[in-house]
């Protein structure tokens, strides 16, 4: 099969998604704007239908129509925004049954002389930011934004003509979600802010070891000042608003466990980045992107990788600590549910990454697949059958167990958000082929998995990819380690294959090099079909001054020509013309897991393996309540989408066990005194 890229579906096809037919100008309400680029459209490769003669006819009458009004309406009196607030009888999403804003939300239309504050704009609009800087806006796709100190929870704002509004369901199988990770921002890692890591090596080598390093170096001016530095430089609004440009409409965002909570004893700097999800959260509403929230640290770490929190040990589910682990991540997951599914924030956060890549196999899929259903248990309890946001799982390195028919059958809109994390760049060993004979590897080893789990009405989305065909990314294997393309990194045994210098430069790459990496990642586009890139935004290092893990850039690929501009062109990249996206997937919305399977799956969970004496947390603890944003002159509302009763805490004065080290660790009478019970009740219907 020949390896050129085969042109996306036709533009005008009235059942297509990207449909000029459903650009912004006609189809839906865009706002009025000084710029008419609204429904400025790219052109894609040929091979598109044209419109039909009648349809170009009513086309052009409209333009005609909508430049002299522009004219007249610029000579005559300057142009304002007004967004219409949202309708105060909107239902709680928690009570009221509907999973996605009503009919009566607000769109954005023009008037009211008496307010001159811009509140919408498409492409070349000025934005002005929280600081008062401002900054032109631009977006070739159709998109606008929409923001109204009036009514800040206006969500009208649209990413491209093809993506609904937010005020729109999202349709999954028929929506594509092109989706990139903000990765580095909230949850830290060596690879992608490298300037945080390198003053202090060798000793830092995850967040627990950086933020000790850097509490204790007086220079610093402390812990809460560096990491709020990088919270407010590293991804910003504009960064939003060119994620939209890109033809990306979707993010995910990783969030840490001590964004809502940690222990006395634990390092981390707790809840600040809170205020900086609340941003991202904002910011999504006004350049009309979704999110899917993912809990990427959990405590006691539950891959013993960097970026959960503590390298080295897994210690949820696993050691005497396990439980009392597992217990501490449900009281996290709990408090972040109530606040996304709030009605201000539910049709922004519509997927809940509950635990980033868990290790099944050293946990145990048993032990896992028991948190699971006392984790959903819990959640649709909190917001009720049908309502709250998708839960989305990582497969745990073990993608057929979690796409079987058997696994968790009958859970609340479950199935459709078990995400892969595909990379080639972890591979054993390292494929050694040049990177033109790699460029169609995603079609020949990734799309089977995804299709035949469509087939069978799972939706899957890859959660992260990435251009890296090697392991050649500054501190990507760890901070101050090697890599194996090279033979560098010391825990290596196996062939060296090349020099990873040149994979570390990016601005010495040919045209022919950047044609093949774009290649790539049309490929990898097209055989998963619903993905996030890893990542955004690499920051460069202190020590050269460059960005030296370019193949993990979306960003920085935009920039220097090796992603693509359009993300819609990827389809056909694999040979098929026609995928999968047609079908819409109606997934459970009642609790229909069976007794049997319950039972088969209690929780605690029968056998957590690595203990002999399990540490419990009792039920006592006051439940934390996440604030939202302040808006000046606007009160947001406080009320809450649901109840519980007490969150778990340590039982006072009783010395318990280090939490991140419980292997064979003692645990006194105090700190065993919960028992093994059933914590949660069934979900509520």
């Amino acid at each position: 099969m020949a390896d050129t890229l085969v042109p996306p579906k036709p533009l005008g096809q009235d059942n297509n998604r990207d449909s000029i037919a459903t650009s912004a100008a006609s189809s839906y309400k865009a706002p009025i704007s000084g710029s008419p680029s609204h429904t400025s459209l790219p052109v894609l490769p040929s091979g598109e239908k044209a419109e039909p003669r009648k349809k170009r006819k009513a086309v052009w009458a409209a333009v005609a129509l909508a430049a002299l009004a522009v004219i007249v309406v610029a000579v005559v009196v300057p142009v304002y925004f007004k967004v219409v607030k949202k309708d105060s009888s909107t239902a709680s999403s928690a009570s009221s049954g509907s999973s996605t804003t009503s009919a009566a939300s607000p769109e954005p239309t023009s008037g009211n002389p008496t307010n001159n504050v811009i509140t919408t704009g498409g492409d070349g609009s000025t934005v002005t930011k929280d600081d008062g800087t401002t900054f032109t806006y631009t977006n070739k796709f159709g998109g606008y934004w929409v923001f109204d100190p009036a009514n800040p929870f206006n969500n009208s704002a649209r990413a491209q003509s093809w993506s609904p509004p937010l005020n729109e369901p999202w349709r999954y199988g028929v929506d594509q979600i092109r989706g990139v990770n903000l990765g580095g921002w909230l949850v830290l890692e060596p690879f992608i802010a490298p300037a945080l890591y390198e003053p202090y090596q060798p000793q830092a080598v995850d967040e627990w070891t950086l933020s000790e390093a850097i509490a204790a170096n007086a220079s610093s001016g402390g812990l809460q000042k560096v990491l709020e530095e990088h919270y407010a430089t590293f991804i910003t609004e504009e960064d939003f608003a060119q994620i939209a440009a890109a033809g990306l409409n979707w993010v995910r965002v990783p969030l840490p466990f001590w964004a809502v909570s940690k222990l006395p004893e634990e390092p981390f700097l707790e809840r600040v980045s809170w205020k900086y999800f609340l941003k991202a959260i904002e910011w999504c509403r006004k350049y009309g992107l979704r999110m899917q929230l993912d809990l990427h640290a959990i405590p006691g770490s539950q891959n013993a990788f960097d970026h959960s929190g503590k390298r080295g040990n897994i210690n949820f589910l696993r050691g005497n600590m396990g439980l009392a682990n597992a217990q501490r991540a449900l009281n996290v997951i709990r408090s972040i549910t109530e606040f996304i599914s709030r009605d201000e924030y539910k049709d922004i956060v519509q997927m809940f990454g509950v635990m980033n890549e868990p290790a099944s196999q050293a946990i145990g899929m048993d032990s896992l697949t028991s948190f699971y259903v006392e984790m959903h248990d819990m959640m649709r309890t909190l917001t009720g059958a049908g309502k709250g946001p998708w839960i989305s799982l990582h497969d745990g390195f073990d993608f057929a167990a979690h796409t079987a028919a058997g696994f968790m059958p009958g859970a609340d809109r479950l199935a459709i958000s078990l995400a892969a994390h595909l990379y080639f760049s972890f591979a054993t060993p390292l494929n050694p082929a040049p990177l033109e004979r790699q460029t169609r590897l995603p079609c020949t080893q990734w799309s089977n998995r995804f299709n035949s789990s469509l087939d069978r009405g799972i939706f899957v989305s890859a959660g992260e990819f990435s251009l890296g065909f090697n392991d050649c990314a500054y501190f990507l294997n760890g901070a101050s380690s090697g890599y194996r393309y090279d033979g560098t990194l010391p825990t290596y045994n196996g062939p060296r294959i090349g020099s990873c210098a040149p994979w570390l430069d990016s601005s010495e790459w040919t045209d022919e090099t950047k044609e093949n990496l774009k290649q790539l990642a049309l490929s990898s586009m097209d055989s998963m079909q619903n993905w996030f890139f890893w990542t955004w935004r690499i920051g460069a290092s202190l020590r050269t001054g460059q960005v030296n893990s370019p193949l993990w850039s979306y960003k920085l690929g935009l920039e220097r020509g090796y992603m693509p501009t359009d993300p819609r062109t990827a389809a056909g990249s694999c040979g098929n013309s026609d995928p999968r996206t047609t079908t819409t997937f109606t997934p459970h919305t009642q609790n229909s897991i069976t007794a049997a399977y319950r039972a088969a799956h209690p929780f605690p969970p029968t056998n957590i393996v690595d203990s002999t004496n399990l540490a419990v947390y009792p039920e006592t603890g006051t439940p934390v309540i996440l604030p939202g944003p302040e808006f000046k002159g606007f009160n947001v509302p406080t009320t809450q989408s649901g109840t519980w009763e007490h969150d778990y805490q340590p039982v006072a004065g009783c010395t318990y066990p280090d939490p991140w080290n419980s292997v064979g660790a003692a645990v006194p009478a105090c700190a065993a005194a919960g028992g093994r019970k059933r914590f949660v009740k069934e979900p509520r219907h």
